[in-house]
């Protein structure tokens, strides 16, 4: 097979691979409306530009008409005026720009065949417009513009319209997100608990959002310092963990989830690839540390780093390790799955989380791991080896 067979063939299976996951076809996929929280104004809860928030909700039913799964969407962030009225003006800033219906697939999927564990559960997709992980309270103003920092109210005013809903009573509840939501469900996450029955079970689950405080290849702290600014910006630090921020002597840093998790009660699942994407790009190589672009290359297709940069990015992997050993050793009731694929986000995305071709870990899925975890089944802490020794793995470089 020639070269370009071979990039014809990958560009048909990218096309069509929602197709060979759900051999039924695009008819099937699962689409939910969008529910605008009504209630939210009398809470002073608002998107960046003052658009109500929102979020989609699936009901669940049969055995799992009790249960309910919420995910935090994700989206990075803004950390100054200019970037967040740059936001306040599309999808991650305003309902008015966001699409009405979303897609509900891999754990928000309603198919027992492609979401064992938690297709009958409610499923709720929390949209996020407010640029902080859904963390801030503040708001600024300086005569002709105006921009709400609101994300402590969003959360507030989606929980108190779900509870009569069905939340208030549920039996099983799990708090997850991807990405910028991924943070949020560490910073939300007894605060999730603290809604719902005390005999119910509730977990969380953080996918692709354990963001390292590391310096990037400058030796700069490009990511601390971004932010500072949005936590001054937005106000975010009377939200953070208060038993974390008045043992830290920066009380920022516990926006990072590093310093967080040993502050949460609550059970806790990471995902996470030792390898994020995001991070490689934004904390270990912003565009800033790399003025005369060595790295392009290897930031589009790590086959292209030389061996320096692997060693680097091997340091990476080896300082997310070293700051989640605790977690790992001293845990019993807390699960993780830290891969080694070149990726960012791997929950909702069918051929990543539950399907023929996934990644695996001791030949397991991310799906089958996290059931295990939720459902004390097995004990699901997994590791994998360091890169390139994982053939499973669906790299987006």
């Amino acid at each position: 097979m020639n070269v370009n067979s071979i990039v014809v063939l990958k560009l048909v299976l990218f096309i069509y691979w929602p197709w060979l996951v759900n051999s039924e076809g695009e008819q099937n996929r699962l689409l939910v409306n969008m529910t605008l929280v009504q209630s939210a104004s009398a809470l002073g809860a608002y998107c960046l530009d003052g658009s109500l928030p929102a979020y989609h909700l699936h009901r669940g039913f049969g055995a799992g008409a009790d249960n309910w799964l919420l995910q935090f969407e994700g989206g990075g962030w803004c950390n100054d005026i200019k970037s967040c009225l740059d936001r306040s003006k599309s999808n991650h800033g305003s309902t008015r720009y966001m699409n009405k219906w979303e897609v509900f697939s891999g754990i928000l999927s309603n198919n027992a065949s492609f979401n064992p564990d938690f297709y009958n559960w409610n499923r709720v997709k929390i949209r996020y417009c407010d640029g902080a992980s859904f963390s801030g309270d503040a708001k600024f103003y300086n005569g002709t513009s105006m921009l709400y920092f609101r994300g402590q109210r969003i959360w507030q005013a989606i929980i108190l319209d779900l509870l009569p809903k069905g939340l208030g009573h549920a039996k099983k509840a799990m708090l997850s997100g991807c990405s910028a939501g991924g943070l949020a469900t560490f910073l939300h996450c007894d605060n999730f608990t603290s809604f719902l029955p005390k005999n119910a079970s509730v977990k969380c689950l953080s996918d692709a959002g354990f963001f390292l405080d590391e310096r990037d290849i400058a030796l700069n702290h490009t990511m601390r310092s971004f932010y500072e600014d949005l936590i001054t910006l937005q106000g975010v630090e009377p939200n953070l963990n208060q038993n974390c921020t008045s043992t830290l002597y920066y009380p920022h840093l516990c926006f990072f989830p590093q310093y967080a998790l040993p502050y949460i009660e609550t059970p806790f699942f990471i995902l996470n690839s030792a390898y994020d994407v995001y991070q490689f790009h934004h904390i270990l190589v912003p565009p800033s540390s790399d003025p005369r672009r060595h790295w392009d290359h290897c930031k589009l297709n790590v086959t292209a780093c030389d061996a320096s940069q692997l060693n680097i990015l091997q340091g990476f992997r080896n300082d997310m390790l070293a700051a989640l050993r605790d977690f790992y050793q001293n845990s019993t009731r807390d699960g993780m799955y830290i891969n080694s694929c070149f990726t960012h986000c791997q929950s909702e995305t069918q051929e990543t989380w539950f399907a023929v071709g996934s990644p695996r870990i001791h030949n397991k899925t991310i799906a089958e791991t996290v059931g295990d975890w939720y459902f004390s089944r097995n004990i699901s802490k997994e590791i994998d080896c360091a890169y390139p020794c994982d053939t499973t793995c669906h790299h987006m470089i």
